[in-house]
């Protein structure tokens, strides 16, 4: 599977190393309570966004 600013979060925690290549990363949604209502709502793009976190070096890590 290939990464993209589309990419569900729950798609990335599918992956063997997602949620670490996720935290590693700055992203709160991994020790968030909200985030694990909305999983398959929430895009790595928009979290990126509103967090103001490397969207390309995060789909890097996740697409090695």
């Amino acid at each position: 599977m290939k990464y993209t600013a589309k990419t569900l979060l729950k798609d990335i925690y599918k992956k063997k190393d997602g949620e670490k290549i996720l935290g590693d990363n700055g992203v709160p949604c991994v020790s968030c309570p909200m985030a694990a209502m909305e999983l398959d709502k929430l895009e790595i793009g928009q979290i990126c966004d509103i967090y103001g976190l490397d969207l390309e070096k995060v789909l890097k890590d996740l697409n090695k």
